[in-house]
């Protein structure tokens, strides 16, 4: 099969992918498609806090963080994330809140002491 053949069976096979989506998406009700954007911005707001709140934690403390030991959500607005210092960690206790309408931490606080403190 020549490269051209290929080309033209990869351009017909996209075409038939983007009318399954849209032929799927066209059945999803009302309440589906909320559901579904309500996942995804929860994953967001995950995916953000997963970014930047261990980076924060590792440059005020020195030491590097991995899981969260208890997390906290409305599901729509924020995410909070809390970890327990090991014994050769610099802190005992760290607490990391990303708000979406931030896009960013709006509250890190490490030992008992507040070191971010964003209103909105």
């Amino acid at each position: 099969m020549g490269e051209t053949q290929k080309l033209m069976i990869a351009v017909v096979g996209v075409f038939v992918a983007g009318f399954i989506l849209v032929g799927v998406s066209k059945d999803q009700s009302n309440e589906e498609k909320e559901a579904a954007a309500q996942i995804r911005t929860l994953v967001a707001m995950q995916e953000m806090a997963n970014q930047k709140c261990p980076k924060l934690i590792e440059n005020k403390t020195g030491t590097q963080v991995y899981f969260p030991s208890k997390t906290d959500t409305d599901k729509t607005t924020y995410v909070k994330m809390e970890w327990v210092g090991e014994k050769d960690s610099n802190f005992k206790t760290a607490s990391c809140t990303l708000h979406l309408a931030l896009g960013g931490v709006s509250k890190l606080v490490i030992d008992d002491k507040v070191l971010i403190d964003k209103k909105f």
